[in-house]
Formats: structure tokens, sequence, C-alpha cells
């Protein structure tokens, strides 16, 4: 089993990293930006708790999803990986958004489902997420792939605390980010659209007398 302060720490790094606005950052300074960053979450405070451990206490352990994705935008943030294209992100969004909303408003009391009791014999879940795997195979998203395959792996293998399976491929934050960029891209396309429909039409060269 991961240890959870190993998870912490580098949870606390990488959430840090990415937050901070290195991208005026040369780039070689970026790499060891984040190994200070890293240092400092692990540091000691008087009360005896890191700053990692107090993220700890306030988000709990971050599903595997969250830790890939957010170690895929850091290996983009240090140019060790090309940035995808904008439809492979809105997919990534739209599964995981589709999943938080599926999960969370039965786990609340939503509706008859208990989709949260899935996880603990996810055989019909483990199935759709394969099937989810192979459409993002189909369509070149290979960090959707990549997220989903790791996040079943890791709990094949029972590398954290919780026997449940959703708790490996999504949480809130994962959840809020998704609909969130969706939500954002979604404003983004009607306000483009509206200033079309609202731009001058182009007036044509009146012809020669």
């Amino acid at each position: 089993m991961i240890p959870v302060s190993l998870q912490s720490c580098l949870s606390f790094a990488l959430i840090v990293f990415l937050l901070l606005p290195n991208r005026r950052i040369p780039m070689r300074y970026r790499g060891p930006l984040l190994l200070v960053v890293l240092v400092i979450g692990i540091i000691p405070l008087p009360t005896g708790l890191s700053l990692a451990g107090y993220l700890r206490g306030l988000t709990d352990e971050l599903s595997i999803t969250a830790m890939v994705w957010m170690l895929a935008g850091t290996a983009l943030r240090l140019g060790w990986l090309q940035p995808g294209s904008s439809a492979c992100s809105w997919q990534l969004c739209s599964v995981f958004a589709v999943l938080g909303v599926l999960l969370y408003p039965a786990s609340m009391g939503v509706g008859m489902l208990d989709t949260y009791g899935w996880g603990y014999s996810p055989r019909m879940l483990i199935a759709l997420i394969g099937m989810l795997a192979l459409a993002l195979l189909l369509l070149g998203n290979m960090l959707g792939v990549l997220i989903l395959t790791l996040a079943t792996l890791a709990f094949t293998l029972g590398i954290k605390a919780s026997d449940n399976y959703w708790d490996y491929l999504i949480d809130p934050f994962v959840v809020f980010y998704s609909i969130g960029v969706l939500a954002a891209n979604s404003i983004a396309a009607l306000l483009k659209w509206r200033r079309s429909q609202f731009a001058p039409a182009p007036q044509l060269d009146e012809g020669l007398d």
C-alpha cells in the first residue's frame, strides 16, 4: 500500500505547482521550483503537522485519476509533454462529469439507486470503464486511456486504503474541475456565437458606374 504521507506530499506539491503562475518562469527553473514546493510541504510546522498533512486533512486522499491528471499537467508545464487537442480535453472532462453526476447525487440520497455501492463489487462498473477506455482509445485520447487504466490497475492492486472502486476513479475535485471546464468552454462558445450573430455584415463593393 502506498503510504498516505507520500501521496499527501505529492498531492500538495502538484497542486501548488499547478496553481502557481509558473508559465512566466523560464523552463529551466520549473523543475527546481517543484522540488522546493515538495520540500516545503514535507517540513513539519510548529504544530507538528506539515502543510501536506493539513491538505490531507482537508481533502482526504485524492483519486488515482486526480493524481495522474495532475502529473500529466505537471509534465506539460515542465516541457516533457506536448499539449493535447481541445477535443481530447473535452472528451476527458465529459467522461468524468458524467461519472460524477452518476455517483454523487445518488450517494447523497437522490433517487433509489446506491451507485456508490457498485464500487464494492465493481464487475459491471469495470466493464463500463473498459468500454469508455476503448472509446477513448478509438478517439486517440491516450491520456484518458492511461487514467482509466491506471485507476483500475491501482484498485486491483489495492494501493489505497479504500476498497471501493469509485474512490480510485473519481473524487469531488475531479468532478468539479471537469464540470467547470465544460461550463467555461460552453459559455465561451456561446459568447463567440452571439458576437458572430451581431457582427455587422460585410459590405459588398458597389459596381462601377
